[in-house]
C-alpha cells in the first residue's frame, strides 16, 4: 500500500515539491553559511518524493538529548530559514494541498502536503525515520516522562 501511497504521491505533487526542496538546498550551498540549511533541504526533499511510511520528528524527540539543531541555535537558524525560504515552500505546498482537495482522492495527499508545509516553516532540528522508529521514539519520551513524574 506505501509504495501506491507513494507512486500517487509522485505524481500529484511529491516531485515538484521535492525538486524546489532541492532547488533551495542548492542555492543555500551557494553560501557557505547556508549549508547547514542546505543540508536540511536535501533531506526534507528526499522526504517529499515518498513520504509514505516515513515521518518527520524532532532530534530531540529521537534522541532524548538536545543538539546544536535542537537548542538555540536552531531557533535561530530556524527563523533565518522561515525569512529567506520557509514561507516560500510552506506556500507551495498549501497550493499542492488546495489542488488536492478538490479531488475526493487527493485528500490524503493534501493532508501530508499540509504536514511539510508545517516542516517547511521550521526544518532545522527535524530529521527524517520510518514511522515505527518514530512511534518508538514517541513511546520511549512519554515512558521517561512518566519515570520522572513518579519519582
Amino acid at each position: 500500500m506505501r509504495a501506491i501511497g507513494n507512486f500517487l504521491w509522485f505524481i500529484l505533487g511529491g516531485l515538484v515539491m521535492g525538486l524546489a526542496w532541492w532547488l533551495a538546498g542548492l542555492l543555500a550551498f551557494i553560501s557557505i553559511i547556508g549549508i547547514p540549511w542546505g543540508k536540511a533541504c536535501f533531506v526534507i526533499g528526499t522526504f517529499t518524493f515518498f513520504p509514505f511510511g516515513q515521518q518527520a520528528i524532532s532530534r530531540r524527540e529521537l534522541t532524548g538529548r538536545d543538539d546544536i539543531g535542537t537548542g538555540a541555535l536552531g531557533l535561530v537558524g530556524n527563523v533565518l530559514w522561515f525569512v529567506f525560504a520557509g514561507v516560500w515552500l510552506a506556500i507551495g505546498h498549501v497550493m499542492a494541498a488546495v489542488a488536492n482537495f478538490v479531488t475526493i482522492i487527493g485528500i490524503p495527499f493534501a493532508i501530508q502536503h499540509l504536514k511539510l508545509a508545517g516542516i517547511a516553516l521550521a526544518p532545522i532540528g527535524q530529521t527524517v525515520v520510518t514511522n515505527e522508529v518514530a512511534d518508538a521514539a514517541r513511546r520511549d519520551g512519554a515512558r521517561v516522562q512518566v519515570d520522572n513524574l513518579r519519582r
